[in-house]
């Protein structure tokens, strides 16, 4: 099949869980034989990227108009060439999806979590990813979510139904130090946490909250977020020599990381299945999560839920468990991302999910099976 991927801002991975998304189901389709193109907003060095095809268009570099104009521009160009399927990213781009469709192209939608609920948005923002919400329901052949939850709030709300399909995450663990040896720490002696540095994402509540607790572990908060720099100056105004932030970490830098932290802490509030969240289940970590409906779909019984006000108690908790209860933890978490999340599940989902596309066929009956 002819497949593009729109809406992202583009591989490699190199910002946050959509790009990562795009690369590992993108690289993994075209393994099996299928051409894909994805729109890029930075200029790559290539057009092509293991074996994807790398369409760079530009953008207007602003917070609130960065999605919509890349993705105008990106649908305009597209509605020039044929696709047997088109999936785009973010529930903002739901309008320019009836334009592939009206042009005969079946069109997904993955909706992500619920952005709207973000307080980086002001209120024209919020708005409009309220009037998307609606749109996505309509527009598009179908939408996708990517947790139960999301799923749930759809019908709910919209009387909506969607073909659900979470993200994926690799379970290879990296032998590899050389990010730690950068960063100045030592394997198994740190707690890591990784996300974009936006409040919803709590990567100040995490700093502030590990100054507390007396242990000689660090913590290397990897991180970064465009239009936040005021946010970001405040999660950098540490005087902790146990804390570290060395901004973005992408590639192999991010999954050896992944692969020697003592565990790791996830506190997002906002979103669906969060890619760093099964990543670090998938190396086989011990695992704090913030207590939402979506992150507990995720962890199961397989990592320890915390809120707001226990996460000091709960990572000095975390911090003297013995060895052996760790590594209950920690076995758990790795089968449960092997059963449930693997990336070769997920592709199969996605091209099962195109072929009904192409075929003009009902896609709803594509399902994850969460069992």
């Amino acid at each position: 099949m002819r497949i593009a991927l729109l809406g992202t801002r583009g591989i490699p991975a190199a910002y946050g869980g959509y790009e990562t998304f795009a690369e590992e189901l993108c690289t993994r389709l075209v393994e099996r034989g299928h051409s894909v193109t994805v729109y890029c907003r930075q200029k790559p060095v290539s057009d092509r990227y293991r074996g994807v095809n790398l369409q760079w268009l530009p953008t207007i570099r602003n917070k609130y108009l960065d999605t919509l104009a890349h993705s105008a521009l990106s649908t305009g160009h597209l509605l020039l060439h044929r696709y047997d399927a088109v999936l785009y990213c973010n529930a903002a781009n739901a309008i320019f999806t009836l334009l592939p469709r009206l042009a005969w192209m079946p069109v997904a939608l993955n909706v992500d979590g619920i952005e709207r609920f973000r307080k980086k948005w002001n209120r024209a923002a919020r708005g409009w990813y309220r009037l998307s919400e609606f749109l996505a329901t309509r527009f598009p052949t179908v939408m996708v979510t990517d947790a139960r939850r999301i799923a749930a709030y759809y019908r709910e709300e919209y009387a909506a139904e969607s073909v659900c399909i979470p993200y994926g995450a690799p379970l290879e663990r990296l032998g590899s130090t050389v990010a730690l040896n950068q960063i100045g720490i030592e394997p198994d002696n740190y707690w890591l946490y990784v996300t974009r540095f936006e409040p919803e994402n709590n990567p100040l509540l995490v700093r502030q909250v590990f100054e507390t607790v007396e242990t000689p572990r660090h913590l290397v908060l990897v991180g970064d977020a465009p239009y936040a720099a005021e946010y970001i100056a405040a999660i950098r105004n540490t005087q902790d020599p146990r804390i570290h932030l060395p901004g973005g970490i992408y590639g192999q830098g991010y999954h050896e990381l992944q692969s020697h932290c003592y565990g790791y802490i996830h506190a997002t509030e906002v979103g669906g299945t969060h890619p760093a969240l099964i990543e670090a289940m998938g190396k086989g970590n011990l695992v704090l999560y913030l207590n939402t409906p979506e992150n507990a779909e995720v962890a199961g019984d397989a990592a320890i839920p915390f809120e707001k006000d226990t996460l000091a108690e709960t990572i000095l908790h975390a911090s003297r468990m013995d060895e052996r209860e760790r590594n209950q933890f920690r076995s758990a978490a790795r089968l449960r991302v092997q059963r449930l999340y693997s990336w070769e599940a997920i592709t199969t989902l996605y091209e099962k999910l195109f072929e009904k596309l192409q075929r003009r066929e009902n896609p709803l009956t594509v399902q994850w099976n969460s069992q």
